[in-house]
């Protein structure tokens, strides 16, 4: 009776096994770490493009011509049904979204990470959370109850990201850390990653102040698109007709500051590599991941990784770049992944309040219903990166 089935029961069998080995919550833990790699590359990868001469009008250009390409026929096939009928209102709204999410978003971030550092780049991105909550709160869609722990944390969290990020913009001080003599020597033997080092003459504070326009406009686009994908809940088209108008965008932008056709080129296969990962890894494949992510574990678990990728962009921003870590940049730090922490641990616990509410009695809740609570939104179900 066991090989009744032939080949289907033992293909069975074989997948039973891999989901014993790699249960749900592994795969989610693996691509989450895996995602984080992925984005720390992106902040190192985007720095060297920016050292090797890249311009940063070009740069997003082509970074977001690749990511449009690679979601549009996913887009297009998989969202034929659940995609609303486009108007004038909706590819408004889209432009608008486009301005805040993509161009504001990584013109200024190119701006910042030009003038400071990969790692203190993904440091100050730790503030967003925050930010969103603050914005939300402002405009009404968070409530805040003072009245209770959950949201006192919140409130308090939220000072913490911005005492962080007020002190990587106002305080740099001493060096704690220069990258070992045996890095200094790997770096020196290999002419790529001489290449990438640091560039001198930069304004570290006009730098923070554009990281902070950047976490501004990523926040704000997160709020602002809450509404809207409630009326288009085709979450990869949504996201291709920014792509497009970003496009368009960084390319009315290049017509004025952007003009030596020279700057169009790609001359090295270094800077073809760094657009290539942008677009694709970061923007694409990254996009996918987290897409997954957030829908089996819920924006709660995928934000508590972001600190991960500070880690992994120290580390990785040392060896490739020579980078040198400053007084005044880990004690930001500290402050902003203190403030993430009490600001998910407060939304986790008005969650918890909330299903108490539902369930007065204290009637036990299935597995299926306990889940539904780990997946909840942190503010709203969104994109978290274009």
């Amino acid at each position: 009776m066991a090989d009744v089935g032939g080949s289907s029961g033992g293909a069975t069998t074989t997948t039973q096994r891999i989901k014993g080995w790699f249960p749900e919550r592994v795969q989610l833990h693996i691509a989450m770490l895996a995602l984080q790699f992925g984005y720390a590359g992106f902040h190192v990868v985007s720095r060297a493009a920016l050292n090797m001469g890249i311009s940063k009008i070009v740069f997003p250009v082509y970074r977001n011509i690749l990511a449009f390409v690679l979601l549009l026929p996913f887009a297009y096939f998989l969202e034929k049904k659940e995609r609303p009928p486009i108007n004038l209102n909706f590819l408004t709204q889209f432009f608008l979204l486009a301005i805040v999410g993509i161009t504001a978003n990584q013109g200024f971030y190119l701006l910042g990470l030009d003038n400071t550092s990969p790692t203190f780049a993904s440091a100050i991105q730790n503030s967003v959370p925050a930010i969103t909550f603050l914005m939300a709160a402002v405009l009404r869609i968070e409530k805040v109850r003072l009245d209770r722990k959950d949201g006192i944390s919140k409130v308090v969290g939220t000072l913490f990201c911005i005492a962080g990020a007020s002190v990587i913009t106002l305080y740099k001080g001493p060096t704690i850390y220069s990258p070992s003599p045996s890095l200094n020597k790997v770096r020196e033997m290999s002419p790529v990653l001489q290449s990438l080092g640091d560039a001198n003459g930069k304004s570290w504070t006009l730098g923070c102040l554009f990281l902070i326009g950047h976490c501004l406009s990523w926040s704000g686009w997160l709020v602002l698109q809450a509404p809207v994908l409630k009326k288009y809940p085709a979450r990869l088209s949504f996201t291709s007709y920014q792509c497009f108008f970003g496009i368009l965008q960084f390319l009315v932008l290049a017509a004025f500051m952007e003009r030596d056709l020279n700057a169009w080129a790609i001359h090295t296969g270094s800077e073809l590599f760094s657009v290539f990962y942008a677009g694709v890894v970061a923007s694409g494949i990254a996009f996918a991941v987290q897409i997954w992510c957030i829908d089996k574990g819920g924006p709660v678990f995928v934000a508590l990784y972001q600190p991960v990728q500070t880690l992994v962009v120290a580390l990785m921003a040392s060896v490739a770049l020579g980078e040198e870590f400053y007084l005044g940049g880990i004690i930001g730090a500290v402050l902003i992944i203190t403030g993430l922490y009490l600001v998910l641990w407060g939304k986790n616990e008005e969650r918890k309040f909330m299903l108490h509410e539902k369930q007065p009695h204290g009637i036990a809740r299935t597995t299926s219903q306990t889940k539904s609570s780990i997946v909840q939104p942190l503010l709203s179900q969104s994109n978290q990166n274009v």
